[in-house]
């Protein structure tokens, strides 16, 4: 029988990391079950482990007793690491014995995943370098600065590479378990747990539900003007060019400055804060697709809704449709 071990983190996690916990918990247990109602024998051990007798969650509200140490397992097959607490700057100074522990796993065969911003944890391990990761987009901005050297992609909901498996954010940790379900077990068990806990299967991309802040805290002032200028002419057609010549700076040392500070080229900067901007009309008013996309200084119809579906994975249109109740009357 295999073994999966569900990491309890010690002393900086909030709810949503129970949530996780227990959500991986329940979803692999039901499926466990399931096997057995087909006549087959269960398929994990599940177990959940830390380093503490006790973890407190969101300042003491909710406390977990985890099963195991994780001294006491040499071997196992499968971790999953919650999502960890919200100010993700302090998430990589704790918990080294689990990361230590999690890395030696690794060595030996075990296949890691992490949810939300358990990502955090799974970098700092150093197991993520050179390698796609995701991650809650909101988390984005501060997980690039600690982790340059990890391939970050916010639009994906899953990413599965040589054995370890990240996902986006909030309750889409629920996606990543059926996903592993269906990787362990069959696709019939994902299915049936997919229905059981009425989580849609085979979601490939978290893009719909990201809000575009753009990265300021950088200390690279053109930059900083540039984003501002971008922001306030939302209306014009503006080119990379000429955001290089107004702030008197070439073009190549400006794209490399820019793409340095916001993890964005100036021509993505451009598209992202345009479709932030018709996302939040369509949301909020009955305007049409064509008065939007004028707003936000496109004219080929075309065009913008190639760069919309690009950004958010659907069209201007089923946006629209899916925000705004009063646009269907």
């Amino acid at each position: 029988m295999k073994h999966l071990t569900i990491i309890v983190p010690d002393g900086q996690s909030d709810l949503n990391s129970v949530s996780c916990i227990i959500g991986a918990y329940e979803i692999f247990t039901r499926a466990n079950t399931y096997r057995e109602e087909q006549g087959k024998k269960r398929l994990f051990t599940i177990e959940l482990a830390g380093v503490t007798p006790e973890a407190d969650f969101h300042h003491g509200l909710l406390t977990l007793k985890p099963q195991s140490d994780i001294s006491s397992i040499s071997k196992t097959n499968l971790i999953i690491i919650p999502s960890l607490e919200r100010d993700c700057s302090k998430i990589t100074k704790g918990n080294q014995l689990l990361a230590d522990w999690i890395v030696q796993q690794y060595k030996n065969g075990a296949e890691v995943a992490s949810m939300c911003t358990g990502a955090f944890m799974l970098a700092a391990t150093g197991l993520l370098n050179g390698r796609n990761c995701s991650t809650h987009w909101y988390a984005a901005d501060s997980f690039r600065h600690l982790f340059p050297q990890v391939h970050l992609q916010t639009e994906k909901l899953i990413t599965d590479e040589n054995g370890i498996y990240t996902n986006g954010g909030g309750y889409s940790f629920l996606n990543l378990a059926i996903y592993l379900v269906e990787k362990y077990y069959d696709r019939q068990t994902a299915i049936y747990c997919s229905k059981l806990f009425q989580v849609e299967i085979d979601r490939q991309t978290q893009s719909t539900f990201t809000i575009f802040t753009g990265q300021k805290t950088h200390g690279d002032e053109v930059v900083r003007k540039a984003q501002t200028y971008i922001e306030d002419n939302l209306q014009e057609k503006i080119s990379v060019e000429q955001l290089a010549s107004l702030f008197a700076t070439g073009r190549r040392n400006f794209d490399r400055r820019f793409i340095r500070a916001t993890g964005n080229t100036p021509a993505e900067y451009l598209q992202r804060v345009k479709v932030e901007s018709a996302k939040k009309t369509f949301e909020t008013t009955r305007k049409t697709v064509n008065e939007v996309m004028y707003e936000v200084g496109y004219s080929d119809v075309k065009a913008f809704r190639e760069v919309f579906r690009k950004i958010t994975g659907i069209s201007p249109l089923e946006y629209r449709n899916r925000y705004n109740r009063e646009a269907l009357v």
